[in-house]
């Protein structure tokens, strides 16, 4: 499995290819930022972000596309920037075709060091030993968003299983209850 991980952001949106599948060796095809002027206007920044995002797809072909979850921040201005962002990582994937998974920081963190509450540091480190990495990928948008695309490949299986008995649940013709009155 080929996954694109987005880390938004609207100055600097992390991205990082990782392909493999759990329980193997997994490999990173390439990681990177795409960036936006920080005193752009807010849609000229929005297309630059989808232009890079779109010729990282071009380039990569991922066969998900694996996009940090949104959470709520103290500051309203950097929550909605990064809101802008995920959605234009979310349409640029959709848009193809591509299945798009959204990830929480702290799933992340925890699939790939083992605590919810780890440090830039400490997922940029396990990010450089997991992938065999000379050094972390700088900056922390960049190793961010590899963290992303390999809590995606690690999950996948175990979120499809959860998928197919939810859907087989659904479909599955209904006993009729019947009422016991005695």
């Amino acid at each position: 499995m080929r996954v694109l991980g987005v880390d938004p952001g609207l100055t600097r949106c992390g991205v990082g290819v990782v392909e493999g599948v759990a329980g193997r060796p997994l490999t990173m095809c390439g990681v990177g930022v795409v960036r936006s002027p920080a005193d752009a206007e807010l849609g000229s920044r929005l297309v630059a972000i989808e232009q890079g995002i779109e010729q990282w797809l071009d380039e990569y072909r991922p066969e998900c596309v694996a996009v940090e979850r949104v959470f709520s921040q103290h500051n309203v201005r950097t929550v909605m920037g990064t809101a802008q962002a995920s959605a234009v990582a979310m349409l640029c994937a959709s848009r193809r075709g591509i299945p798009v998974a959204l990830h929480t920081p702290s799933e992340v963190k925890a699939a790939v060091t083992g605590s919810g509450r780890a440090d830039k540091a400490q997922v940029g480190a396990m990010v450089t030993r997991l992938l065999r990495l000379n050094a972390p990928p700088k900056p922390a948008d960049a190793a961010d968003a590899l963290a992303l695309a390999i809590c995606h490949i690690w999950r996948a299986p175990a979120l499809n299983r959860l998928q197919q008995a939810h859907a087989a649940a659904r479909s599955a013709p209904r006993t009729p209850v019947r009422k016991v009155t005695r």
